[in-house]
């Protein structure tokens, strides 16, 4: 008689257990995944602290510009600046206060390289009561120039970013081929190149704000998987253990 109740109850372990099979093997692939990022985000990280504490380079050519390689390059270009074309962004910057952040833009301003071309510079960020560029004319830099600083990409518009309005000059992206055709601007770089802060600086706008804070918590994905696989391992091996001694501890009782 337990013999048969026992088929009987390995009968009804099989679909369980092939719905518990899978799901440990969908945990197991998330946390293996998140292994493999982790070592992909530390890769990333040590590249871009290389490449942001290198001696400044000329930057790429806009037709071999290839972000996954040259973006966060430290690099160097001269020239002059078009103020007059200025494009404030919306942005925050950390206050003096640790945990405070500052509210206000971040300057994008034409760069015309000499040998031709042009690049987009992000010279820094301006508190709010700074924004017209009227206030702040001791942070013009007026005829040729140098200046270094770390290549980016165009900054993709996110989920919950505002759309721009270019009429109004309102931006909360960096978004260069935008600003390039609001601003009438040719020959525009596919990067632009966020300027280092000077030292001593007492005018705005600051640049060097710039900062190298990837997140990577992949270690503790991982172990979230993974310990939802033992979890579910514990938790089939209880319910195969009651559904195979059911018989016996009613016999009991």
């Amino acid at each position: 008689m337990k013999a048969v109740v026992a088929r009987g109850a390995w009968r009804d372990l099989v679909a369980p257990g092939i719905a518990a099979l899978i799901a440990l093997a969908i945990l197991i692939g998330l946390g293996t995944w998140q292994i493999e990022r982790k070592t992909w985000k530390e890769d990333l990280i040590t590249r871009i602290v290389r490449q942001t504490q290198a001696a400044p380079v000329a930057p790429s050519a806009a037709a071999e510009w290839d972000p996954a390689r040259d973006e966060f390059r430290h690099v160097l270009v001269t020239g002059r600046f078009l103020n007059d074309k200025e494009t404030l962004v919306h942005g925050l910057a950390a206050g003096e206060t640790p945990g405070r952040a500052l509210q206000g833009y971040y300057v994008l301003t034409p760069f015309v390289r000499d040998g031709g071309g042009m690049v987009l510079i992000n010279r820094g960020f301006v508190p709010t009561e700074l924004k017209a560029q009227s206030d702040r004319r001791d942070g013009l830099i007026d005829g040729p120039t140098t200046v270094t600083g770390i290549l980016r990409a165009s900054e993709p518009r996110g989920l919950f970013v505002p759309e721009p309005d270019p009429a109004r000059g309102e931006w909360f992206n960096r978004d260069i081929g935008g600003i390039a055709a609001a601003r009438g601007l040719s020959d525009v770089a596919p990067y632009l190149i966020e300027a280092d802060a000077a030292p001593g600086q007492t005018t705005w706008p600051r640049g060097g704000q710039l900062r190298v804070d990837l997140p990577n918590n992949h270690l503790q994905y991982a172990f979230t998987w993974f310990s939802l696989a033992a979890c579910l391992i514990a938790v089939y091996s209880v319910f195969a253990w009651r559904r195979l001694h059911e018989p016996d501890m009613r016999q009991e009782a």
